[in-house]
């Protein structure tokens, strides 16, 4: 009994540091998009018209987010239950928006105008069998032009 005591106290320390560790990163993202202004995001393909530009640049944005142990959990049991792992998708939210501002923030530096041909993959590391934490690499890439 009191190993299950010590386990939901645990589990709840964990809860309440996560999500104030989110909500942190959430509003740094936010705060970062906001100062990126006046460059123009495209995923035309390669045949799409593009306006000449003077140089061209392969620009990529990357990122390794990870769960921790409450989503972990709760996603264990969404497995057992059935439906929408619901508590990863904040998790590749954040991922997708990081790497993409990674990308944006390199392109501004590099004096881009614009980045076209924008493409964002996903892949999980590590194969954990349903064990342990849940780790997610999010890459952000696309051709910058000036």
């Amino acid at each position: 009994m009191d190993g299950l005591i010590v386990f939901a106290v645990l589990l709840g320390i964990g809860y309440v540091f996560g999500t104030r560790a989110e909500q942190q990163h959430f509003r740094s993202l936010q705060r970062r998009e906001q100062a990126i202004v006046g460059l123009v995001i495209s995923t035309a393909g390669a045949k799409a018209v593009v306006p000449q530009a003077q140089a061209a640049q392969l620009f990529v944005g990357s990122v390794v987010v990870s769960s921790d142990f409450f989503k972990t959990f709760v996603a264990g049991w969404m497995k057992l239950l059935g439906g929408r792992v619901t508590v990863y998708e904040s998790l590749l939210e954040r991922g997708r928006r990081e790497a993409l501002l990674r990308l944006e923030e390199s392109a501004l530096a590099w004096g881009a105008s614009r980045v076209i041909n924008l493409r964002i993959q996903t892949a999980e590391l590590g194969s954990n069998n349903g064990k342990g934490v849940v780790a997610l690499e999010v890459i952000a890439y696309g051709t910058g032009i000036r």
